[in-house]
């Protein structure tokens, strides 16, 4: 089954070409010009990743990311013609997984999507679950469960958790984290960790406090996982 790419830019000089580029890579691609569209569309579509532009009539990209928080398994790459950090920030803070600043190159573009995707479905680990206190962790089926409730990751929330939970008490650097979750040299450096794992602490409440320890000036570890 091809993948599919959902790409949301209100500039079809922009979109479009875009779109062009990864129906010729061989994925599935719709394109939509503004933010309502793109949330409908992620929504009926369901797509492997989103390319979404961050400045957009009717919602921005930074709403689309905030009411699509709880995903699952769809990647979003921002597009944006700011360059502050703040706004790459904001952008990590509303779930995106990569921020991209125009312009770019396509061919920069194709290769984030392909490595997003492979990050999406690489080898989870062969445990069949991972038990720590009252959370329950399934790699292969992608859920996380709180006191038997399910909770809502983004795909790299989830990813950050299942490599924190495979290895439990060692302690990881923000670097190592931040090569073996993202993979690419990310803009923001290692500031993406620090804010995914707050997020993930957040939704993850009580028990992510008592979870995933902060080792200062390392790094993070997770304690308290079951054999």
């Amino acid at each position: 089954m091809n993948k599919r790419i959902l790409v949301a830019d209100d500039e079809p000089g922009i979109a479009n070409p875009i779109s062009y580029a990864f129906r010729k890579e061989g994925y599935e691609v719709e394109t939509v010009y503004d933010g309502q569209a793109a949330l409908d569309q992620a929504l009926s579509f369901r797509p492997h990743v989103m390319v979404l532009d961050v400045m957009m009539p009717k919602l921005t990209g930074y709403e689309v990311c905030k009411r699509l928080d709880n995903r699952a398994n769809m990647g979003i790459i921002l597009l944006t013609v700011k360059n502050d950090i703040v706004d790459k920030i904001v952008g990590l803070e509303m779930g995106a997984d990569d921020y991209m600043t125009k312009p770019f190159d396509l061919r920069e573009l194709i290769a984030r999507v392909k490595a997003l995707l492979r990050r999406l479905e690489k080898k989870e680990p062969e445990e069949e679950k991972i038990v720590a206190g009252a959370l329950t962790l399934h790699p292969k089926l992608r859920t996380v469960l709180v006191h038997n409730d399910p909770v809502e990751l983004t795909p790299k929330e989830f990813d950050l958790l299942v490599l924190l939970l495979s290895h439990p008490e060692r302690v990881f650097t923000r670097d190592e984290l931040l090569d073996a979750v993202w993979g690419l040299d990310y803009a923001t450096g290692t500031r993406t960790v620090d804010i995914h794992m707050q997020r993930l602490r957040k939704k993850l409440g009580d028990t992510g406090q008592h979870l995933l320890h902060t080792v200062f000036g390392v790094g993070y570890k997770a304690s308290g996982v079951h054999a």
